[in-house]
């Protein structure tokens, strides 16, 4: 493996060799998306400088925005520090994140109890 590589060996995987990815806009910080990589995607990621995902659905490497136009350009990778979830700061090729339509897949507010009153 590449010595630039090196440090996808630290990162913890799940038992099915996937790992939490979120996708935040480098410009204003908002979060667009939670995916799912393998060691294959982040590779295909880091080859091509846009995000590639892994499709639990269709068991297939995802390139984000093929066939929508809304790639995204990854600008910085980082990783937590119990190295279980990573996270993309990307550039969002068309402000279009979720499958929706929408910026964001994250739109679903939920209303909390008031408490203190």
């Amino acid at each position: 493996m590449d010595q630039k590589y090196l440090w996808i060996e630290a990162l913890k995987f799940n038992h099915k060799g996937l790992i939490p990815a979120i996708a935040q806009d480098e410009r204003d910080g908002t979060i667009l998306m939670m995916a799912w990589m393998n060691k294959k995607s982040i590779e295909q990621t880091l080859a091509t400088g846009e995000a590639h995902y892994w499709s639990r659905s269709r068991s297939e490497l995802w390139h984000k925005g093929a066939t929508s136009g809304h790639i995204q350009k990854v600008k910085q990778i980082f990783y937590d520090c119990d190295a279980d979830t990573v996270l993309l700061k990307i550039e969002q090729v068309g402000e279009i994140a979720c499958h929706t339509g929408a910026r964001s897949c994250f739109f679903n507010a939920v209303a909390l109890p008031l408490r203190g009153k």
